[in-house]
């Protein structure tokens, strides 16, 4: 059965979401049980090799999500909206996110950003589509952050993830990814909305996780972030991809050795804190 962004809210279990860039990496990601596949403007890294993410192009965008459609029978599809197809005006963000569904047969489209973006999500409810936030780490913003680095250290830091957290439920987002920000910040992000969290470097507590597949299977260059498993099970790539779904939705996955804000102070928050969930798991 086709996943639907209604029914996101309603899964009873972990949530998990994996990228893919075209036909066949869509096909394995939607048999692995995933209820989600993101289209990541992070093919501009992966697939194009360039060193972030912010040249790739809405026509690239809807090239690759076209190919992902077509491989995706279960899972709901997320359409990444590339840097500055959203920053202009209400009305052309509307246009792009538009070409995502109409042109691409997206689900839902992503975006990045907290306050400063609202005119922007209320304009896409509005206009019936469906819209899935991203705060903390937001990768269109390197170089106002100084590079790829873990945010919501600093008490206001802190404070503004919390409070764009609030907003971008309010105006009506379906829901929320939180990457790399200390576990506690996503706990209480978690525990403060009623909308799903989706979590990449952000702890064990969030509403589900989601990985760029290719860094899951190994087949990314270079040193992997330490928020990506190494010792997951399975030998090819469906089993490994069954393996991450599997690992999250038993609370596996991800453990301390994964997530950023552990230090010997908290330690023992952390580890209360998993256990309980670890209990409401098993009892479900």
């Amino acid at each position: 059965m086709k996943m639907t962004v209604p029914g996101i809210g309603a899964v009873p279990h972990k949530l998990t979401m994996l990228t893919a860039y075209d036909y066949t990496m869509a096909c394995l990601v939607d048999r692995s049980g995933a209820e989600m596949i993101l289209v990541g403007d992070s093919l501009g890294m992966v697939v194009q090799g360039r060193k972030n993410t912010l040249g790739v192009s809405m026509d690239e965008m809807v090239y690759h999500s076209k190919a992902v459609v077509r491989g995706a029978q279960s899972a709901l599809v997320v359409g990444d909206m590339p840097y500055l197809s959203y920053h202009v005006s209400p009305e052309e963000t509307i246009r792009n996110a538009g070409r995502f569904v109409a042109e691409a047969g997206c689900d839902a489209v992503k975006l990045e950003g907290g306050i400063a973006r609202l005119p922007m999500i209320r304009s896409l409810i509005q206009a019936e589509i469906p819209v899935m936030g991203h705060l903390g780490l937001t990768p269109q913003s390197v170089n106002v952050m100084g590079g790829f680095k873990l945010q919501g250290k600093a008490p206001e830091q802190r404070q503004q993830i919390l409070e764009s957290a609030l907003a971008l439920q309010e105006a009506g987002v379906f829901a929320l990814v939180l990457e790399c920000v200390p576990f506690d910040l996503a706990q209480e992000i978690t525990e403060s909305i009623h909308i799903p969290t989706i979590g990449i470097g952000a702890g064990p507590f969030c509403s589900g996780q989601v990985l760029v597949s290719y860094d899951l299977l190994g087949m990314s260059l270079g040193p992997l972030p330490k928020f990506v498993p190494t010792d997951l099970p399975g030998a090819s790539i469906p089993e490994k991809l069954q393996g991450f779904v599997q690992s999250v939705r038993s609370g596996q996955f991800p453990s301390e050795k994964e997530a950023y804000g552990v230090n010997d102070t908290n330690r023992h928050l952390f580890h209360a804190a998993a256990s309980g969930y670890l209990s409401q798991v098993s009892e479900g």
